[in-house]
């Protein structure tokens, strides 16, 4: 009887050992090698590097493909034919890694680095000059904060930003005012438009490339903080990323990044 039990308890065993191999034979591998350029990552800074990636294509003729937003929206994608991945801060990059395995943390790049904004309404009509406005009762404001797949650089801003000089109380003052703590930085932009909010803790260049909707007022330097755009790439990829990432650092690139607010 024993001896039937252990017969039948390895035959099962195989069976599901087998099954599992076949299963994982049969999942897409990761093969990017097609001569194009995949570029992965958050929304926000595609619009300089979709920029940055047109120039590069009319000096090199060699495509290259922007695809930003939540990492749910292209995960599947990325794990298939991902060149590079773009990161919007050292933890996002980090949460990145964490999901695509070909990709090597000693690989990643920092290129640039931009300081950390109050957006708020086109005009300024609450004449909003610091952090220190925020902290009035009344205030309408919108933070960006991560989870699940959203990576994103805005998670744990506002708090840095708001609790810099070590004061309780103004994480309490600014916390009462919050009215959206959104998933990311497109859903906090629609938020800060819906909710017809006063202030949102964000980076330059939404107000820089939306003009009609924001304008963007410097968070006092002894608030101040900053995140950094990494990128990184790996010897699975098509042989002109190498090349790619060093042309995002160069003039032309720079001159791009800097008119969005970032700098080297």
């Amino acid at each position: 009887m024993k001896r039937v039990v252990v017969v039948f308890v390895f035959a099962v065993c195989l069976s599901w050992f087998n099954f599992s191999i076949s299963a994982h034979a049969a999942e897409p591998g990761y093969n990017p090698k097609d001569g194009v350029i995949r570029v992965y990552g958050a929304g926000g800074p595609d619009t300089a590097l979709r920029r940055v990636a047109k120039e590069f294509q009319k000096e090199t003729g060699t495509e290259v493909v922007i695809t930003a937003g939540p990492q749910s929206k292209w995960s599947a994608d990325a794990k298939k034919n991902a060149d590079i991945l773009w990161g919007t801060a050292e933890q996002s990059m980090t949460a990145f890694l964490d999901s695509f395995m070909e990709f090597d943390t000693h690989d990643v790049l920092p290129i640039y680095i931009r300081p950390s904004v109050i957006a708020v309404k086109k005009g300024n009509p609450k004449n909003i000059k610091g952090i220190h406005d925020l902290l009035q009762p009344g205030m309408k404001i919108v933070v960006t904060e991560g989870g699940d797949d959203y990576n994103t650089s805005g998670t744990g801003v506002w708090e840095d930003v708001v609790g810099r000089l070590g004061s309780l109380e103004d994480v309490k003052a600014f916390r009462k005012n919050i009215v959206s703590q959104a998933k990311g930085s497109g859903a906090s932009f629609r938020a800060f438009k819906e909710k017809d909010a006063d202030a949102w803790i964000t980076w330059a260049h939404w107000a820089i490339n939306n003009p009609d909707v924001a304008d963007f007022v410097e968070i006092e330097p002894e608030r101040r903080i900053y995140r950094d755009l990494t990128v990184v790439t790996n010897d699975k990829a098509d042989p002109a990323s190498v090349t790619f990432i060093e042309y995002l650092r160069g003039d032309t690139a720079r001159e791009i990044f800097e008119s969005e607010g970032w700098s080297q």
